[in-house]
């Protein structure tokens, strides 16, 4: 059986399409709406009893992206982090591993078609969740640059590839599905936590994740080019650790 076809076949027949567009297309609609409600939700839930009060400003569009990013960023990067391993963790079940190295004669054979699906997977869920976050923040709160949503789209695309790559080296030498899960989680949480020094931050691919917020807020895209770099030579770098530790399983 081609291998392209077998691996579209897993993804739609598993529905984990769904999953990722669910969770992506959700906090678009939900992120504007937080943002132009936020104040009234608040109130309703009964903060600000005893006498305090809590003032917020009036929500501006670009608070419509912020909130989006700031729960898709989290949540929908965990779900694709799972999805991406099942994907690349194919040795996991050793019967699997078996059957599609004996169809290939490099292991490049098997990575491609898995690493092109799941990037195309989750960077389609991610730009069907920014398009509706974006009409959402128009429709709530008033219009976005096109230029900054465009730009911070391009660089989330970015963030996605690098993601894909880094969960794919891993899955070559952990210890099946959640050995990968787990490491990759950990590795995307510490970054952003070497971010707080700022001379680190500018140069971290993770920060391309939260570029939509940063654009739309008035940040240039000339601000992200370190980042950018980073991300496409570690993406490079990611997927040759991955080949290596592919073939490393067959000795």
């Amino acid at each position: 059986m081609n291998l392209w076809r077998l691996e579209i076949l897993r993804v739609l027949r598993t529905r984990r399409w769904i999953a990722l567009g669910a969770v992506y297309v959700g906090f678009g609609l939900l992120g504007p709406l937080s943002a132009k409600y936020l104040a009234e939700l608040l109130k309703l839930s009964g903060t600000g009893a005893d006498g305090i009060t809590i003032t917020f400003p009036p929500p501006v569009p670009a608070d419509g992206m912020a909130q989006y990013v700031a729960n898709a960023l989290q949540v929908g990067t965990i779900v694709a982090v799972v999805v991406v391993a099942g994907a690349l963790a194919f040795d996991a079940i050793p019967e699997m591993g078996v059957f599609l190295r004996t169809r290939v004669t490099s292991v490049w054979g098997i990575l491609i078609p898995r690493l092109v699906v799941s990037f195309a997977v989750c960077a389609a869920a991610f730009v069907l969740g920014t398009a509706t976050a974006w009409y959402e923040t128009w429709a709530l709160l008033g219009p976005l640059s096109a230029s900054a949503v465009a730009w911070g789209t391009l660089m989330g695309i970015l963030f996605t590839a690098f993601l894909v790559a880094l969960v794919a080296a891993i899955a070559q030498w952990a210890k099946g599905v959640l050995g990968t899960v787990l490491t990759s989680l950990v590795v995307l949480i510490v970054l952003p936590i070497l971010g707080i020094v700022r001379a680190i931050q500018v140069w971290l691919p993770t920060r391309l994740g939260g570029a939509l917020t940063e654009l739309t807020s008035g940040t240039p895209a000339s601000e992200f080019w370190r980042s950018s770099l980073v991300a496409v030579l570690a993406t490079v770098g990611l997927l040759v650790v991955a080949a290596w530790g592919a073939r490393r399983r067959e000795i």
